[in-house]
């Protein structure tokens, strides 16, 4: 058997080496500090456990996420004004908003294709000018018991707003647009709001997601900008769960962007100084997101204890899903909740952690 020991010598030693090779304290810390992308802005969290409508049994885009709210601790609603200017002033240092065109050649902010699930308007968003959207009420379809009441049915109207209008309330946040890819001519009409608004995109640190054919455009508008899809996520990601044990950076990161999961970062070699450092080499970005596969959980983080896996020394993007109370975890500071908002997100977060468990 002195073949199988000196295998398991040779296994144990390349496992030494490799562990060795990819220790993140060997690697320096990067300089600067966590930074939190807020999804959708200040937003009303919604039950993500899965449905029977949707493919596989999972929650789809196609779900009217509006009509399943948790019960509202605050006013504000994703994708409208009072909800960027909040979650800038929670501390947020980015924000992802959704791009829409619209029948008359604008750029409005709302999430889904058609605006039956939020709004009391019906139809495609792309077949409504800028003034129809206006006057809708973006809050009439929000339920958090089923449709026995409505919360902010009235309080919305005039809440869709422009990207021209956007960028004027929070002209120095960078915002990640996220492009739905419907019609080619999408990223064509954001280019121009952009460059008609005179916004420096680059200097500012804005970010572009979206299909890889509606990203074309954008690379060659903005040369060096941060664009990622679906698609290059994916390749990044499996490529260096492959390669990087190696000490091996793939070209599919090259300027690209790699997602580490909160309960897996155990399973990216180097985690974090070192892949962040060979990340940084090649010109990728680094996003941290919420726990993977638990079916119940969005995708960013959205209880203030997940702070706790976040290491102290990751410098990259953190996804966060509820920056209502995720801002004010990280920077005590910005937390502008009044006695009866921190008793009501108190009780908010301990029946979020219940159901899933």
């Amino acid at each position: 058997m002195k073949w199988l020991k000196r295998v398991l010598l040779v296994l144990a030693l390349a496992f030494l080496t490799m562990t060795f090779v990819n220790a993140s304290w060997l690697a320096k810390p990067p300089g600067g500090y966590v930074r939190l992308l807020a999804h959708r802005g200040t937003m009303q969290q919604f039950s993500h456990k899965p449905v029977l409508s949707s493919a596989e049994g999972n929650l789809g885009n196609e779900d009217c996420t509006a009509a399943r709210i948790e019960v509202p601790v605050h006013d504000y609603l994703e994708n409208t004004l009072p909800g960027l200017q909040m979650a800038d002033g929670l501390g947020a240092y980015a924000i992802e908003v959704d791009v829409a065109p619209t029948a008359d050649g604008r750029i409005a902010l709302f999430h889904d294709h058609a605006l039956d699930c939020r709004t009391n308007g019906k139809g495609e968003v792309r077949d409504h000018t800028l003034a129809q959207l206006k006057a809708l009420d973006a809050g009439y379809g929000y339920t958090a018991d089923g449709g026995k009441t409505f919360p902010f049915r009235g309080k919305a109207v005039g809440y869709i707003p422009s990207i021209e209008e956007a960028i004027a309330v929070v002209p120095a946040v960078p915002l990640l647009y996220n492009l739905k890819g419907k019609t080619p001519d999408e990223a064509q009409r954001l280019i121009a709001a952009l460059k008609a608004a005179h916004r420096d995109v680059v200097k500012i640190g804005d970010a572009f997601s979206g299909p890889e054919a509606e990203l074309a455009p954008i690379r060659a508008a903005f040369p060096g900008v941060w664009a990622y899809s679906a698609e290059g996520i994916k390749a990044c990601t499996k490529a260096y769960l492959l390669s990087g044990w190696f000490a091996l950076t793939p070209e599919a990161c090259r300027n690209g962007t790699i997602a580490v999961p909160l309960n897996y970062q155990w399973a990216f070699a180097g985690w974090p100084n070192k892949l962040q450092a060979r990340m940084a080499a090649i010109g990728a970005h680094v996003i941290l997101t919420g726990p993977y596969g638990s079916g119940q959980a969005p995708m960013g983080l959205d209880l203030p204890e997940q702070l706790g896996d976040v290491p102290s020394t990751f410098t990259g993007t953190v996804w966060v899903e509820d920056i209502w109370t995720i801002g004010p975890a990280l920077h005590p500071a910005a937390n502008h909740r009044n006695a009866r908002q921190e008793a009501e997100t108190a009780v908010q977060l301990e029946a979020r952690r219940k159901a899933r468990d």
